[in-house]
């Protein structure tokens, strides 16, 4: 279903009134600001605050969705195939369908805008890590990302 009526999100609001909290991959929060649900599954926007110094997710692979990010706040690192780009508040990075990426984050606090196109499972993939009660296994993160259409490549990158 596509929305037909424009909507606001607050800063600091979700969509859907639920901020999701990722435990295991990271300790990020990610709130909804588009749906899947508004556009029909085309696009995807959160908000993820970051709250995970030094952390991010596993070198991983969308088969099916282009990404990109645009920085708030904070710094990170990003690589996306073999290439390695520092980024910091007003930069923007798009990483293509079927190239490994992975980022990490380098300064204390963090906070970027984060769109997937099309929207794909992403939404239930945040759902699913915010109802973790205790971090995963390495086999479980793994599981979970093929359950949501992504794969897992490599570790999560370390600090230069």
């Amino acid at each position: 279903m596509r929305t037909n009526k424009g909507f606001k999100v607050n800063s600091g609001e979700a969509r859907s009134g639920k901020h999701y909290k990722m435990k295991g991959v990271t300790l990020n929060i990610l709130d909804i600001k588009i749906s899947g649900s508004d556009t029909d599954n085309d696009l995807a926007v959160f908000e993820q605050t970051g709250l995970t110094p030094k952390g991010g997710p596993p070198l991983h692979i969308h088969p099916f969705q282009d990404e990109w990010f645009y920085v708030v706040e904070g710094e990170y690192l990003f690589q996306v195939g073999d290439d390695k780009f520092e980024m910091k508040a007003g930069d923007t990075i798009f990483l293509p369908r079927k190239v490994q990426h992975a980022f990490i984050q380098l300064s204390e606090n963090g906070k970027m805008i984060v769109s997937y196109l099309p929207a794909g499972k992403m939404e239930a993939f945040f759902k699913v890590t915010d109802q973790w009660t205790s971090p995963p296994s390495k086999e479980e993160i793994v599981k979970v990302f093929k359950n949501h259409d992504m794969l897992v490549v490599g570790a999560p990158l370390k600090p230069d």
